[in-house]
């Protein structure tokens, strides 16, 4: 376990304590816009370089309590996954949904939107949240749940990303494990029947995990997870071995609980391949610790910084645009969504995950998914090459329509580029107006559609 993840002597209460009172006497002490000092970020969208106060929340990454009889853990915010994964497996549990990367953070994946393949069972990320200690724009810390004074902010603050406040302490639901998760790949041809068996196996609630690949027109993968107590053998995928490679290899594979916990990050799913980390060469030269989702987040933002395939491609003559989107689509839709995606955009491979809402009797304000409905989320990475020029997100407006289309919603960790009007169409102005009124009311924490589309 990381050093940083449990305090190690003392009251870890009071602990977090002095960090509050310190970090609330950092925030009074400036002026104007906030933004965070932290060691991570998993934001994928420009942002301009701004003069704004630095908070530096770098300190609450500790786990305080797991307590697996209650089926909850409590910690700080700005604990990263990696971490919270090793203290509850140490007491025989998970986070309930654990996101697929070692580095967001609870705090992170609350207030922006956190999934994985336990999404069918128990919705994203804040589905799960039972407690936040927020650090609002006034300057004061409050505690919103789902049923005080401060329920508003409880279930406003899903896709937020730091505008109505940043969490600083977090109650959120755990489950028990069993020490290993067999997988079965379930290959498919039809989207209409590779669709209508994922719904079939979401409504049966016979598996712990659901996700899906598609790899291209007519090449579909499902993958189901069951906990089991045994395995006659298990795969490791965190060196030599690529394990989206081995959907298509084989129907059937073992892995321990904590593997298949970071199956997806040893390669960033299949990205890793945009910083030759599949070349058994370069991966030998990497080693085993480097090979992971934080690596090659550094790689990236050094060749965000410095230009350096930018340079390649004026060369090459190429013009790009990044499409990095997670889009969750209403199952009944999906084919339809995937045709149009393998016509007008082509990237592949893309990440398939159903997402029901735990608690039916709840609603996010700003990330309204129909709790009654099941959805399908479409994630996909890549950067898109051209030898023609199109206007600058070209390839995600035609996603964003769409998505609009089909009833459907995006996440705003990465680039958006919706017109002011539109925007406030789906992620309900008249709650977060209110909201921005009584939790920042200065507007020290930035306006939503500023943050997430102008680039504030």
């Amino acid at each position: 376990m990381s050093g940083s993840a449990v305090e190690a002597d003392g009251d870890p209460a009071a602990a977090h304590a002095r960090r509050r009172a310190r970090l609330l006497e950092q925030y009074r002490a400036g002026g104007g816009g906030v933004r965070l000092h932290k060691d991570t970020s998993n934001l994928f969208r420009d942002r301009r370089r701004a003069p704004d106060h630095r908070l530096d929340v770098r300190g609450f990454r500790h786990v305080l309590s797991v307590d697996a009889t209650a089926g909850s853990v409590d910690t700080e915010g700005m604990v990263p996954y990696m971490d919270l994964v090793d203290a509850t497996l140490a007491h025989g549990v998970m986070p309930c949904v654990v996101p697929q990367l070692r580095s967001i953070t609870l705090g992170g994946a609350i207030s922006g939107v956190g999934i994985e393949a336990s999404s069918f069972r128990y919705g994203l990320v804040h589905d799960t949240a039972q407690a936040l200690d927020v650090l609002t724009g006034t300057g004061e810390i409050v505690t919103a749940t789902p049923d005080n004074e401060h329920a508003d902010l409880f279930f406003g603050l899903p896709n937020s990303y730091g505008t109505l406040g940043y969490i600083l302490r977090a109650r959120a639901m755990t489950v028990p494990v069993r020490p290993y998760v067999r997988l079965h790949h379930v290959r498919h041809t039809d989207p209409e029947q590779y669709f209508q068996h994922i719904e079939e196996r979401c409504r049966a609630g016979e598996e712990d995990f659901i996700d899906g690949t598609v790899f291209g027109p007519g090449d579909l993968v499902v993958t189901l997870g069951r906990f089991v107590d045994e395995a006659p053998w298990t795969s490791d995928y965190g060196f030599e071995r690529i394990y989206y490679r081995s959907l298509r290899e084989r129907s059937e594979d073992y892995l321990t609980t904590r593997d298949f916990i970071w199956r997806w990050d040893t390669d960033w799913f299949w990205c890793s391949k945009n910083v030759f980390a599949q070349h058994p060469l370069v991966r030998r030269l990497l080693g085993r610790k480097r090979l992971n989702s934080i690596t090659y987040q550094r790689i990236m933002r050094w060749n965000a910084r410095w230009g350096v395939t930018r340079a390649i491609n004026r060369i090459r003559r190429l013009h790009t645009e990044s499409v990095i989107q997670d889009v969750d689509i209403p199952i009944e839709r999906a084919p339809e969504f995937l045709a149009f995606f393998e016509r007008e955009i082509g990237i592949e491979p893309a990440w398939i995950c159903p997402i029901q809402a735990w608690r039916r009797d709840r609603r996010f304000d700003l990330y309204p998914l129909d709790p009654e409905r099941l959805y399908v989320n479409f994630g996909f990475w890549d950067v898109i090459r051209t030898h023609r020029h199109f206007p600058e997100g070209h390839f995600n407006r035609k996603v964003e329509r769409k998505v609009a289309e089909l009833g459907g919603i995006k996440s705003l960790y990465s680039s958006s580029y919706y017109p002011e009007e539109e925007f406030w169409q789906y992620y309900d102005r008249s709650a977060y107006e209110r909201l921005k009124s009584r939790y920042d009311p200065e507007g020290r924490l930035k306006d939503l559609y500023a943050k997430t589309v102008l680039g504030d």
